[in-house]
Formats: structure tokens, C-alpha cells, sequence
């Protein structure tokens, strides 16, 4: 068996049967716990109330017993326990009046079970009297006892006490109370029957509710398993996980792993666009390097005037070729800006200025206005060279496509979304079908004359993705004759921030300066 098969017939617990378990018995354990919980505290309160009942009775009998002033005898027991004459006293012994009887007390009554025994001795420890023939061995105690007591014949309650005389303080006898607690191991045995079925109604319950949330909680993860399946059979499908519409972490995660679809479907679309583009922007300037070398080859070479005119068309075209290259490469960086200056800052209204000022040196022949409504420096989280460089290319798309009123007016304003930026021509304008395209990659309105202008179609594309990373905006107003309107948006940071980040970024790239000349070089 190959290894791939192993792997696929490898046994496994499905996470679903996992959750499930892990669940009920979560939900099990806990009911478990706090049903002995309650059952010992149940015990608790019912062996208290036994004991307190028991502690009762025995000091109600040793409240008969204690007048006597001697050591306790059958003839002084009797009438003081015995009601209804059910036992006749002897002759001349004390009558006992019913009315006194101690079964005749409210304790006594109520503990006067089958499953109790009272029992009376003197002080020698002989037998006197007895309710039941259910006693335990008799333990000479000096003080009340009531304990619980367990052997091979015997498990239940035993109460003991001394009973001193009330007219000399002597030891007259014994009373012990022998509480076999019938009821109340009864009692208990009923509890623990309701807990064990209400237990197997909990596991029942706990396996039902822990199915119903592992079948709730991997829904979405079938469904991502599902249209991962489905992307990898067909790389280019639309395919995308239902909204859960829940607010809660499963929907977020559905909603990111959509987003992120989306996101590499567009890179995998912008990336096939890029190589068609690619392709068909170097194919022409290929095409008439290999015209002109196969025309050398033949027989230009000897020709000193074709020779001349295809050197300088051979160069012109490799010329081409490495600004295209450069701006591919200006393009793939723009992608990477947040990784390559996490902490670059720029003083927005300090670049404009620069910026102008180099464009009005390079192109005297235009007039360009700056309406800076800036105070003081402004700052924007942006490598300032990639600030310069959307400027640049702005400006110089407005050069290029200028006609007869060679004008440019660069306006900068604070709103309340952060910094304002403008750029307006008066050139040829931009026909409303070719206004949502012009930031596409090598998408040219004229491209005639864009050739001659030496543009390769990626200026706008570059300056879009630099400004988009940087989380701003771009747009563009235009009117087929009249000229265009660019207009950037970018957030603003405090001067204190700034000054955190250049610090940071100082921390980070100790030789950020040098770093940077180099790569400019």
C-alpha cells in the first residue's frame, strides 16, 4: 500500500464526534457534581434533624428520670416511662400519672418509631427498662453522646447519656437512645434512585445538546472545507461560504475567509491581466529590435545610413523596454509598502512645496499654481519618496496631455476626513467611458499618442496602489476637452504621532538614511 493510501485510510475520530463527547461529558460531569452536592447536603440536614430529635428525647427522659434520688431502679423507671398503664408498676411503687408519662411529651411522640429503642439502666449498668428488644451494648458515658455508629448488626444513630439525680447530684443510672433511622436511609435510597434516572436524563440531554452545537459549530466549517474543495478543482471559481448573518467569532471567520477569496481571486485576475499586458507591451518593442537586427544581418550592416537609423531605433526601443521594467518593479513594491515602511511619515504641505517648485524648474513653460490652505506642517503616514512620486506623476500626466492652455493648479485643504489633495489640467479630458479605466495597468485613452509621449500606461496604476495602501483614496472629475480633476484623500496623524513613528523608525533601521540613498542609486 502506497503511503498516500495509508494516509487516506488512516482511522480517526471525526471532530464532530469529538465535540459531542467532549460536551456531554462537560455537561454530565456538572450535573454530576452538583447532584452530590445537593445530595450531601440533603443528608446533612436530614441526619441533623434526626440527631436533634434524638437529643431531644434524651434529655426529655433524663428530665423524667432525674428526681430520683437514688440509684434507679425498675419500680422508679417504670411509672416515670410507661404510658397508658401498658406495664403495671409494682406495689407500692410509684403510680406515674399518664399525664406525665414521657410519651405523652410532643418530642417523645414524634420519634416513638418502630426503628427506635430507649433504653434505661442503673448505675451498675444493668437493664432496666427497654422499649425494644433492639439495643446496642450499653457505653458508660460522663456526658450526652450522639454519634452515628456502624458494625456488622448495626448502622444508624446512638444516643447516651448519664442521668444525675436533681436532689443530691449523684450518678443514679444510664438512658441510651438506639435510632436504627429506617426512614432515613429509605429517604436517602429514593434520592439516590431520582438522581441516577435524572442522571441518565442528563446524559441523554447533554449528548443531544452537545450533537446540536458540534453540528452548529462545524456547519461552517463544512462549508469552508466545502468551497476550498471546489476552488481547488476549479482555481478560477466564484464560489464563497453562506453568511452565517450571526454576530458572533464563526461569522467573522466566514466573512474573513470570504474577503480573502476575494482578494486572491483579484490578484490571481489582476495577475493573468498583468502578464497579458506585459506580454503585449514587450512583444512590439521585440519585434522591431529582431526587425532591425535581421535587417542588419542581411545586408544594413553595410549600408552606413540604415545602420545609423537602426541603432538609434534599436535603442530607443530598449529604452522603452527598461522604463517599463522599472515601472513593473515601482508597481510589485507599491504592493508591499506596509511591510517595507511600517513607520514612514512626511510633512504633506513641505512636499507639495518641493514638489511644485522641481516641476515649475523642469517645465517653465507652464504655468503652476499652488493654493496650499496648510498651516504649518501636516503630517501623513507615507515613505515621502512615494509621496513625491504621486505628485510626480500626476503633474507630469498633466504636462503630457496639455494642449494649447498650458496651466496646472495643485490645491492642498484639511477636512474632516483628513488632507485634501488636487490636481487639475486643462488638456484633452477624459471621455466618461474611459474614466473608470484610467487607473487600470497599461490602459492608455489615446494610445497613439501616449507612445509618443513615451508613456507605458502604469503611472496612474502606481499611484492608485501606492495612495489605496497607504488607506486613502484617489478619483478623478474630467470633461472631454476641458481638462481633469485628480483628487487624493489621505488620513492625517498629530505631530506627536509623527514624531513616535520617525523614533521608531529610527530604532528599527539605524541606517535608514544610507539604506535609502543606496536604493535610490
Amino acid at each position: 500500500m502506497s503511503e498516500p493510501e495509508s494516509t487516506k485510510t488512516k482511522r480517526r475520530l471525526p471532530l464532530g464526534f469529538k465535540w459531542t463527547a467532549v460536551v456531554a461529558a462537560g455537561i454530565f460531569s456538572t450535573f454530576i457534581v452538583l447532584s452530590l452536592i445537593l445530595v450531601a447536603l440533603m443528608r446533612q440536614v436530614l441526619i441533623s434533624q434526626e440527631q436533634g430529635e434524638v437529643k431531644e428525647t434524651l434529655s426529655a427522659v433524663e428530665q423524667r428520670l432525674a428526681p430520683a434520688a437514688k440509684n434507679l431502679t425498675t419500680t422508679t423507671v417504670l411509672p416515670r416511662i410507661e404510658a397508658d398503664n401498658q406495664i403495671t408498676p409494682p406495689a407500692g411503687g410509684d403510680s406515674g400519672d399518664p399525664q406525665t408519662s414521657v410519651y405523652n411529651d410532643s418530642v417523645v411522640q414524634k420519634i416513638a418509631r418502630d426503628d427506635m429503642s430507649l433504653a434505661v439502666y442503673d448505675r451498675d449498668g444493668h437493664k432496666l427498662y427497654t422499649s425494644r428488644d433492639s439495643d446496642e451494648p450499653l457505653s458508660r458515658v460522663s456526658s450526652s453522646v450522639v454519634k452515628m455508629a456502624s458494625n456488622g448488626r448495626f448502622k444508624g444513630m446512638i444516643a447516651r447519656a448519664p442521668i444525675t439525680s436533681s436532689q443530691n447530684g449523684k450518678l443514679i443510672g444510664y438512658v441510651q437512645i438506639t435510632d436504627h433511622m429506617t426512614a432515613f436511609y429509605a429517604t436517602m435510597q429514593r434520592i439516590w434512585e431520582l438522581v441516577a434516572a435524572l442522571a441518565a436524563a442528563a446524559l441523554l440531554v447533554s449528548m443531544a445538546l452537545g450533537f446540536f452545537l458540534a453540528s452548529r459549530f462545524l456547519k461552517p466549517i463544512r462549508s469552508i472545507t466545502k468551497t476550498i474543495d471546489q476552488i481547488n478543482e476549479e482555481p478560477q471559481s466564484s464560489a464563497r461560504i453562506p453568511s452565517l448573518h450571526r454576530n458572533d467569532e464563526l461569522s467573522d471567520l466566514v466573512d474573513e475567509f470570504n474577503d480573502m477569496l476575494d482578494r486572491i481571486q483579484r490578484f490571481i485576475d489582476q495577475q493573468g491581466e498583468f502578464t497579458q499586458d506585459v506580454s503585449h507591451e514587450l512583444r512590439t518593442p521585440v519585434a522591431v529590435l529582431e526587425g532591425h537586427l535581421q535587417l542588419l544581418n542581411r545586408w544594413g550592416k553595410d549600408d552606413p545610413e540604415v545602420l545609423n537609423e537602426s541603432l538609434a531605433a534599436s535603442l530607443q526601443e530598449v529604452q522603452r523596454m527598461k522604463s517599463l521594467i522599472q515601472e513593473m518593479l515601482e508597481l510589485t513594491r507599491a504592493d508591499s509598502v506596509d511591510v517595507q515602511f511600517p513607520n514612514a511619515t512626511a510633512d504633506i504641505s513641505e512636499v507639495i512645496a518641493q514638489v511644485v517648485n522641481d516641476m515649475r524648474m523642469i517645465h517653465p513653460d507652464f504655468a503652476i499654481t499652488l493654493d496650499n490652505d496648510l498651516e504649518g506642517p501636516v503630517y501623513v503616514r507615507m515613505y515621502r519618496n512615494h509621496l513625491e512620486q504621486i505628485l510626480i506623476i500626476l503633474l507630469d500626466n498633466g504636462v503630457k496631455y496639455s494642449t494649447k492652455r498650458k496651466e496646472l493648479h495643485v490645491s492642498a485643504a484639511l477636512d474632516s476626513d483628513g488632507v485634501a489633495l488636487a490636481v487639475q489640467d486643462f488638456g484633452e479630458g477624459i471621455a466618461p467611458k474611459d474614466r473608470e479605466r484610467v487607473f487600470n495597468r497599461f490602459y492608455r485613452v489615446d494610445k497613439a499618442r501616449s507612445r509618443e509621449k513615451g508613456g507605458n500606461g502604469l503611472g496612474l496604476s502606481i499611484a492608485q496602489q501606492l495612495i489605496e495602501n497607504y488607506h486613502g483614496t484617489i478619483s478623478v472629475d474630467s470633461a472631454l476637452g476641458s481638462g481633469s480633476v485628480f483628487r487624493i484623500q489621505l488620513p492625517t496623524i498629530t505631530a506627536e504621532e509623527a514624531k513616535r513613528l520617525q523614533a521608531q523608525e529610527a530604532a528599527r533601521t539605524p541606517d535608514a538614511g544610507s539604506t535609502d540613498m543606496h536604493s535610490q542609486l
